[in-house]
């Protein structure tokens, strides 16, 4: 990303780096999903499914009464490290180090985690805005990374080497919506896809990521 070389010291801006060198927040994220994913491997399918639902996002627990004050305070983080499989996981990981990589060396670790992180929890809220009546609990860090891949469209466009946002924000809305109606989505496995989270984190990332820039000095 151009963004991210430009505080980069020496000739070559880490050309002689090691080939994959993520950075902190985005290496422990990815650990912490692939634990999380090794440990429900250890469970047993009622208690994997128990788990799912209190710690998966379920609208109609904050819409039907629910007073499971636990799962309803900490759902909103820890559906988001929760997956359907591990090719679901796949492809959210690769996405987080491509897009979270440049995005935490501009942020730095603190930022970018409350950025990811609260770019997952508006997505899950605003899935819960359009579905709230449902049952069905989200899972996986898609909203979270779409929030950080409107931060890297924003930031390319600050630093003008993406003219305009329409075009692919445009494209990248409309395949979600397809995806979200019509099935499909790589890593998804048939499974329906909470297309209207993944908007809402894109839009919140494009809207918020220059609150999360540091400052100059």
């Amino acid at each position: 990303m151009p963004f991210d070389n430009a505080q980069r010291p020496g000739p070559g801006r880490g050309t002689s780096e090691r080939a994959i060198n993520l950075p902190p927040a985005v290496l422990w994220l990815i650990g912490i999903n692939v634990a999380v994913q090794l440990l429900r491997y250890l469970l047993s399918d009622d208690a994997d499914s128990t788990l799912i639902q209190q710690f998966g996002l379920v609208p109609a627990n904050y819409t039907g009464g629910s007073h499971d004050l636990v799962s309803q305070v900490l759902s909103p983080v820890t559906y988001q490290f929760l997956h359907g499989g591990w090719m679901h996981l796949g492809v959210n990981m690769i996405t987080l180090a491509a897009f979270g990589t440049p995005v935490e060396r501009l942020l730095g670790v603190r930022r970018f985690i409350v950025f990811y992180l609260s770019a997952g929890v508006v997505a899950g809220f605003i899935h819960i805005l359009f579905f709230s009546g449902s049952n069905d609990p989200v899972i996986g860090a898609s909203g979270s990374i779409s929030g950080v891949f409107g931060g890297v469209l924003m930031l390319m466009r600050y630093v003008g080497s993406l003219t305009s946002l329409l075009p692919v924000a445009g494209i990248w809305i409309g395949l979600n919506i397809f995806f979200g109606i019509f099935g499909g989505t790589p890593g998804a496995a048939g499974e329906q896809v909470a297309w209207v989270a993944h908007i809402g984190g894109f839009v919140y990332g494009l809207l918020v990521i220059r609150l999360f820039l540091p400052r100059r000095t």
